[in-house]
């Protein structure tokens, strides 16, 4: 059954908006920038870590690199509380215009900026800068894009919050393909010294595109109903929807748990496995693909079936299959054992699993504070299981020597997930 703030605020007559594909390849489109600018970092993880943190000591240098990464995470719960208030208050289209923004200076701060050798401490300081910039805007960005998608048809809001999952996996495919690209076909003195800049070029490039098309886009129905009425959203939420925020954040943490292992699992099979570069970013090529076409399967799945039963169904066969995968891919790494991993876990957790989760969020919150509380359900998700992920996990498989750890990491996370599954039942159908 609707959650009944969500039946409530929604329009009797789902009304099609005039320029109902323009704005939804506006919003997906800066979901698309956003996170391939966060995610080429990833790729290049090593890479910058020689260049802006010279230790000495390569693991300690690689620490200090994927603690950068998560840096952005640390400053996105600000950013799902601005953004999300300024979304609710001002409009989704201001909000997703302000967030493309910010991602952009962000992305060109670390585009341009010296390495170590050429202006010592400065260095790594203006990379940190960035990449808050980049965190702030990415902890607004999801709450505003799925607020706007979900919004467009209340009888489609699966599929509608898929599509920002596609262009998430859009964008997988895209850092994958840089990443294999420049690796392959440069040296390393040549990707050392500007190669890796390359993908955050192409971030500011397109980031102009973005800004522009978000600044053209239509305001949802379910925001205009609200315009008349004294909105206090942050307010509301903390009043009256703080177990909603909860739940959220604990069925969310699942899927990006399982996301954020397989965006590192190049890294980690480089480091830990001895798979080759040229492996592991193909097999992230391969995985994007799947994270592209699948996630709209996923969100169709649940419009038919209900959104808490296939996320449910999901969540248990990941379950059921992490231990075995782990198992196959750490006694045989290779191509084909990385591939089949990564393709596994981006068609259960991440395509129908985590991408009906848009749906799910949005019935949990009323239009008046929606963007807001999603914002702060992810974005508790994303800092605790997303961000910090990769240095989780190796701070895992070095304290217990188990090359298994990030496995039973994974399925402590998703049992939890399960219990907030079973809570949602009440709100969400």
């Amino acid at each position: 059954m609707l959650n009944k703030a969500s039946t409530l605020d929604a329009p009797a007559v789902d009304q099609p908006a005039p320029n109902r594909l323009r704005d939804v390849v506006a919003a997906n489109f800066g979901t698309f920038f956003e996170w391939f600018d966060l995610l080429v970092y990833a790729m290049f993880a090593i890479t910058v870590s020689k260049l802006f943190f010279p230790t000495g000591d390569g693991q300690s240098a690689l620490l200090l690199s994927l603690l950068t990464f998560a840096s952005s995470f640390v400053i996105r719960p600000v950013g799902a509380i601005v953004l999300g208030v300024i979304a609710d208050r001002r409009g989704r289209r201001f909000a997703l215009s302000l967030a493309a923004l910010l991602m952009l200076l962000g992305t060109a701060a670390i585009a341009v900026v010296p390495t170590y050798e050429h202006v010592g401490f400065l260095a790594p300081v203006i990379l940190v800068a960035g990449r808050l910039l980049q965190g702030f805007s990415a902890g607004g960005e999801f709450g505003a894009a799925n607020s706007f998608l979900t919004e467009q048809d209340k009888s489609r809001m699966a599929f509608f919050g898929s599509l920002q999952f596609s262009a998430s996996g859009l964008a997988v495919l895209t850092s994958s393909l840089f990443a294999y690209c420049i690796n392959h076909y440069l040296t390393t003195e040549q990707v050392n010294s500007w190669g890796w800049r390359l993908p955050f070029v192409f971030g500011c490039l397109i980031g102009p595109v973005g800004l522009y098309i978000r600044r053209k886009v239509s305001e949802t129905t379910a925001f205009e109903q609200t315009r008349k009425t004294e909105l206090s959203p942050l307010r509301e939420t903390a009043r009256s929807h703080k177990s909603a925020v909860l739940m959220g954040a604990i069925i969310a943490g699942a899927g990006g748990l399982a996301s954020f292992i397989n965006i590192y699992m190049p890294t980690f099979a480089i480091n830990n496995l001895g798979v080759t570069k040229d492996a592991a970013f193909a097999s992230s090529i391969v995985s994007g693909i799947v994270c592209v076409l699948m996630p709209l399967a996923g969100g169709m799945t649940a419009d038919r079936f209900g959104t808490v039963k296939v996320m449910r169904v999901a969540l248990v066969t990941g379950m059921v299959l992490i231990l075995p995968l782990f198992y196959m891919l750490t006694r045989a790494p290779g191509p084909v054992t990385l591939v089949a991993f990564q393709c596994i876990l981006s068609l259960v957790f991440y395509s129908f699993y985590y991408s009906p989760l848009g749906s799910l969020l949005s019935q949990l919150f009323p239009a008046s504070c929606r963007t807001t509380g999603v914002s702060l359900a992810y974005v508790i998700s994303m800092t605790l299981f997303g961000g910090l992920t990769p240095v989780v996990t190796s701070m895992l498989v070095k304290a217990t020597g188990s090359i298994m750890s990030p496995a039973w990491y994974l399925i402590v996370v998703s049992s939890l997930a399960l219990c907030g599954l079973a809570a949602s039942r009440k709100r969400v159908v």
